[in-house]
């Protein structure tokens, strides 16, 4: 396990290494922008930026600094004059890495790295507000003046006494509208018997008035029959 090694190594060994970035490092810095692999634009970031520190430092072992790192003479007079200009009022963070699709054939993470434009300033941070602390009750009653606990006590006596008033109108209105409901038909085991009481009694005249036809026209035949002796 690599504890304790910052850097990353991409692929090469150290003078390999160095050599590279010293290279994209100084053609960074005079062309503004470049395109290569996301590993290598966060690994340049650093050198680019501290060359920047460097010409905004401005003194003489500063610049000899910086013309042993970079490549080009040209390069570190604009570091020195163009940059440190720019970025005098910016403490850090003078590049920008914008991430691309992945590069045809290694299918290698690509990336743009850039120097942010003179005009682009840091937005500062918005500081969140603390909520303000609700009063208590106890400073809500201080700070009410009598007049108005008054004022208040009055309307609401009004205020109950208009509910109570329309209450008993709709109490009023309801009694009136409310209908009485009808008297159920209904008939009691007492009723029943009653009613087959007096249906009975008309039964048995039916049945001895159908019976007496029938007894008249036996004593008629036997009164024939006597006739005839």
């Amino acid at each position: 396990m690599r504890h304790q090694k910052a850097g990353r190594r991409l692929g090469r060994n150290t003078s390999h290494r160095k050599a590279m970035l010293r290279n994209i490092t100084t053609s960074l810095l005079e062309v503004e922008r470049i395109e290569t692999t996301e590993a290598k634009a966060k690994e340049l970031r650093r050198y680019a930026e501290k060359m920047i520190t460097l010409g905004k430092r401005g003194d003489l072992h500063a610049r000899r600094q910086a013309l042993s790192f970079l490549r080009k003479r040209d390069v570190v007079e604009k570091v020195f004059s163009d940059y440190a200009e720019r970025f005098s009022d910016r403490k850090g963070g003078y590049t920008r890495i914008m991430k691309l699709g992945r590069r045809v054939g290694d299918n290698a993470r690509m990336a743009v790295i850039e120097l942010l434009p003179a005009d682009e300033k840091k937005k500062p941070k918005e500081k969140k507000k603390a909520p303000a602390a609700k009063p208590s009750k106890e400073k809500k009653k201080a700070a009410a003046p009598t007049g108005e606990k008054k004022d208040v006590k009055k309307t609401k006596a009004a205020d109950e006494k208009e509910t109570k008033a329309t209450k008993a109108a709709s109490g009023d209105k309801k009694e009136k509208t409310v209908k009485k409901p009808a008297a159920k038909k209904t008939t009691s085991k007492e009723d029943a018997k009653k009613t087959v009481a007096k249906d009975a009694p008309k039964k048995t005249q039916t049945k001895k008035s159908a019976e007496k036809p029938a007894g008249g026209a036996k004593e008629k035949s036997d009164k024939a029959k006597d006739a005839g002796k």
